[in-house]
């Protein structure tokens, strides 16, 4: 009687941003010496995470980072203070999308918002206006009393 073996196989899903390899790792995946690694952390190009005893430990994220370094320096011919311009613009392009996806949003929630209140403006038959008032709540126009400003008339000495 012949036993079969049963090979189980465990996937671990880890973070992109997790940092999972040593620097001798990481250097290795993005064809670099450790020194360079080293060296662009000390110039604040990328900032591995550290193990509870100081190791550094650099994400998929941190090799995809480095790489993309690599070759803004090796193919385009950026120096450092480049590559570092390039990419604090590239965060800026990042953050104002954001906004602009946020802003997007908004826009379209207030244009529902709209459509809904020329609805119950046909149903209350009146002038719906946007109040001032202490809460900026809806009301109807013609419920809006008018505010005067008293004016002072100071005459002009002869």
């Amino acid at each position: 009687m012949t036993t079969r073996r049963r090979t189980t196989t465990t996937r671990i899903e880890v973070s992109a941003n997790r940092g999972v390899f040593m620097i001798s790792v990481a250097a290795e995946l993005a064809e670099m010496h450790p020194q360079t690694l080293r060296m662009y952390e000390q110039r604040g190009l990328i900032e591995p995470k550290r193990s509870p005893k100081g190791t550094r430990l650099y994400s998929h994220e941190d090799v995809q980072r480095l790489r993309r370094i690599q070759q803004m320096t090796a193919e385009l011919g950026l120096n450092l203070a480049g590559v570092e311009r390039v990419l604090e613009l590239e965060e800026q392009l990042r953050l104002t999308r954001r906004r602009v996806a946020t802003l997007e949003h908004r826009r379209d929630e207030l244009e529902a918002e709209i459509v809904a209140l020329e609805g119950r403006r046909e149903q209350v038959k009146a002038e719906i206006v946007r109040y001032e008032g202490k809460r900026g709540d809806i009301v109807r126009a013609s419920d809006i009393r008018p505010y005067t400003i008293p004016i002072r008339h100071v005459e002009a000495p002869s």
